[in-house]
């Protein structure tokens, strides 16, 4: 309560959080770099590029692209940007670049970051790689530059993307209406956060996921991390 006993938040240690870096991040089964035309634009193309995968861009932002000349102009203007400051994702197992990710709508000063523009080809989809990418970020974010709120967006048609935010220990909160253009359509945006009072919990979720122990020897998952996250066996 104030002075004139109105209800107010709780009290927040001042302070801006740490700018987001173009640093290496290495998991178990992936590793994540600073996104590069040079170094990671080939894979990337045979990941996601081509006429075979243009249903990955239904909700993108951007893309598909005709050509592969538009998709490397398209990677190098990412890996000039700052906010969004992309990163590649690279498989620990093939050591190719079949994906992308991005730390943006980048808040210092309220200690509110997003990871967004979340781009995966085949090789990495419902895979222990691109779970422990989650998890690295999410590390980084909380425990190495600061930030109290975590958030993940997508389109509210995106349903395999709001799946995945409830299994990686999001919270759901809210749709904003008409929230945006993107090409040419209307979208309602499905809006999600973790905070950094929940990153410890969810930290020992990923852990207990990614664990080898949890798989079996087809590579089976044996508890799901929607379950160890409480959100049922997903």
């Amino acid at each position: 309560m104030t002075a004139f006993d109105y209800p107010v938040g709780p009290s927040v240690e001042p302070g801006p959080a740490r700018a987001p870096q173009r640093v290496d991040l290495s998991g178990r089964y992936v590793r994540i770099e600073p996104l590069s035309s040079s170094r990671h634009g080939d894979d990337l193309f045979a990941a996601v590029g081509g006429e075979a995968q243009k249903r990955l861009w239904t909700y993108m932002g951007d893309g598909p692209f005709a050509t592969r000349a538009e998709f490397m102009a398209n990677i190098s203007a990412k890996e000039a940007s700052t906010d969004p400051l992309f990163f590649a994702l690279i498989d620990g197992e093939t050591q190719l670049c079949c994906g992308h990710a991005a730390l943006m709508r980048i808040d210092r000063v309220h200690r509110v970051i997003e990871i967004g523009n979340i781009m995966l080809g085949p090789a990495l989809q419902r895979s222990r790689a691109a779970t422990e990418a989650m998890r690295l970020f999410a590390a980084y974010v909380f425990e190495t530059l600061g930030y109290r709120r975590y958030e993940w967006k997508c389109n509210d048609l995106n349903a395999p993307s709001k799946r995945a935010a409830l299994r990686l220990g999001f919270t759901y909160e809210s749709v904003f209406r008409q929230h945006m253009i993107v090409k040419g359509r209307n979208r309602d945006t499905a809006w999600f956060s973790m905070l950094d009072s929940e990153w410890p919990a969810r930290r020992q979720s990923f852990e207990t996921w990614l664990a080898p122990e949890n798989f079996d020897a087809r590579g089976r998952q044996k508890v799901s991390l929607g379950a160890l996250n409480g959100i049922g066996d997903a």
